[in-house]
């Protein structure tokens, strides 16, 4: 898996481009390398997703390594429902991960975004 997710902002119409031009290049070729990919259709929604506290959660969580959500609540100082809600949507969309222990954890170098208009 690559180490770089990528946040897009883009309509329907350029997904499926890409989703065109990624199948003629598969196509009687190596199928290209796994891209992790995350879009939003605007930058409203790119914003009510990625707030600054997740950003932040995601910050010292890449910091701190492996935590519970209760450890996570207590290093970022925040109330345990809120950090438990933000935790379980990143996971549903693949910016975090769960470990076998029941820990959460970062599992990206960097985060690339990209803004169309």
């Amino acid at each position: 898996m690559s180490k770089t997710l990528y946040v897009r902002v883009s309509s329907r119409d350029d997904a499926l481009d890409r989703f065109e031009a990624a199948w003629h290049l598969a196509s009687g070729r190596k199928p290209p390398a796994p891209l992790a990919l995350l879009s939003f259709a605007d930058l409203p929604l790119l914003a009510k997703t990625l707030t600054p506290a997740r950003w932040d959660l995601l910050q010292k969580l890449a910091g701190a390594g492996p935590q519970t959500v209760y450890g996570l609540a207590k290093l970022l100082g925040r109330d345990y429902k809120n950090v438990h809600t933000d935790v379980a949507r990143l996971l549903e969309l693949k910016i975090l991960e769960r470990n076998r222990d029941d820990q959460v954890t970062v599992p990206w170098r960097a985060v690339r975004a990209e803004l169309r208009l």
